[in-house]
């Protein structure tokens, strides 16, 4: 492959019993950005679709009992089988496919790095109810991912939180690259918070921008952003409750 030739959108499909909630990735605007370019293609598939079971049922109660419905592996294994026409273990051989739970790996700032530079095509399963029969996990998912140490009503919103964080990362999405280069995370400040940012009023009820911002002394103004960068990452790691209450000087 030569550097002239076009390069394949990276494919990213979400499994899920509400495709229509996806709609929303489509006025982000640096996932349309990124969809536009021909750098990301998004679908959503639909999980009944495929259901070999009457009514298109995709869950059943729990072996040993237990509150609430779980996913059946013949439904998922139906879908993913239907929606990409080849054997599960084949899409498995050639797709990461993720399956969404709070006891997964946490999705950071790195992971969604690492995906926007390998590009490789991606299945991510929104689980929903007791979540997935275990089987899942164990024979058609890749790896387990989580978003934080909470539980959601399901995977959907995990989902649309990863594709925005990963999609920014793809070149030409955000419009300018420099927005990716001083931001929370990056190693412009050492993977730590961002520093605050003000723009006109100057004054507004008495509460004012700090003087250093309008001097243009930019060395000064950068050395004042760093500072800012560091004391903040420290409010947050000490106290993350008190740090909305934290002012800067």
């Amino acid at each position: 492959m030569s550097a002239d030739d076009p390069i394949e959108p990276w494919s990213i499909d979400v499994l899920t019993l509400f495709p229509h909630w996806l709609q929303w990735l489509d006025e982000v605007r640096p996932i349309r950005n990124a969809t536009e370019l021909g750098l990301l293609a998004l679908r959503a598939l639909d999980l009944r679709e495929h259901s070999p079971l009457k009514h298109r049922q995709v869950d059943d109660t729990p072996y040993g009992g237990g509150a609430g419905m779980v996913l059946r592996i013949d439904a998922v294994v139906a879908a993913m089988e239907g929606h990409y026409a080849q054997p599960v273990e084949d899409t498995r051989a050639g797709r990461r496919v993720v399956v969404l739970t709070p006891a997964g790996r946490t999705f950071d700032d790195a992971m969604a790095i690492r995906w926007a530079q390998e590009r490789r095509p991606t299945t991510i399963l929104c689980g929903r109810y007791e979540g997935f029969d275990y089987r899942v996990h164990e024979h058609v998912a890749t790896e387990e991912v989580s978003i934080g140490p909470y539980v959601l009503s399901g995977g959907e919103v995990a989902a649309m939180t990863m594709i925005d964080a990963v999609a920014r990362k793809l070149p030409g999405a955000l419009g300018n690259e420099e927005s990716l280069s001083d931001e929370t995370f990056s190693d412009a400040l050492d993977g730590g918070a961002e520093y605050p940012h003000y723009t006109r009023p100057a004054d507004f009820r008495g509460w004012g921008v700090p003087e250093i911002l309008s001097s243009g002394h930019h060395a000064e103004i950068q050395k004042w952003r760093l500072e800012q960068s560091r004391a903040r990452t420290e409010r947050n790691a000490a106290s993350p409750e008190a740090s909305a209450d934290a002012t800067t000087s």
